[in-house]
């Protein structure tokens, strides 16, 4: 058998140069907006019904790239914005109860309309440095579930929700210093022993 002469064989290295030339260009980004339904998909860290969307979008709307990133700036700095005012509704409930020691009405009575927008510095502040997805907690949840047409929350999602967290905080076996696999839940899933 002839070997073939090493002139004939292509080089790796040319080749990765021709792919890199051949690129993939974008000049246009398509976002499909879906309507908030209850989840049924996701387990939240805490509380009740999750986050989920409808099976279709109700609409579509197309950017070019620099529009994306403007309209992604703004949605941002507006999550930031209602983020801070928490953040300062927050500080002036504890100051007010003195840090959760003492009942205050007026502090159970404030709300994020209480927070002037003139105490949220948002332009000063690097968006892309702070932006980033936060749990939102139960009452929120609902208040957006609501907000977005949901009228009947299925409350059984609630108590599967909280056994999946449970069974979540079980896992392994009851296994000490040696495994019994006639015994052993993992040795018995086909996993090994934890």
């Amino acid at each position: 058998p002839t070997l073939p002469s090493p002139t004939a064989a292509t080089s790796i290295l040319k080749r990765q140069k021709q792919l890199r030339r051949k690129s993939v260009r974008f000049d246009q980004v398509t976002v499909y907006y879906f309507a908030r339904r209850q989840g049924f998909t996701s387990v939240p860290s805490q509380g009740g019904s999750s986050l989920g969307m409808a099976q279709r979008h109700n609409s579509v709307r197309r950017y070019t790239l620099c529009e994306f990133a403007q309209e992604q700036e703004v949605n941002h700095r507006e999550i930031l914005r209602e983020h801070l005012k928490e953040e300062k509704l927050h500080a002036k409930k504890m100051k007010l109860t003195k840090n959760g020691t003492v009942e205050s009405e007026e502090a159970d009575g404030l709300t994020l309309e209480d927070v002037s927008d003139d105490d949220i510095d948002v332009e000063n502040v690097e968006v892309d440095d702070y932006f980033f997805l936060q749990p939102l907690p139960t009452k929120r949840r609902r208040a957006l579930l609501r907000a977005s047409g949901v009228h009947r929350i299925d409350a059984e999602e609630k108590q599967e929700l909280r056994a999946i967290r449970l069974s979540r905080e079980e896992c392994g076996c009851d296994c000490r210093l040696y495994c019994d696999p006639e015994a052993c839940a993992c040795s018995q899933a086909g996993i090994k022993c934890q």
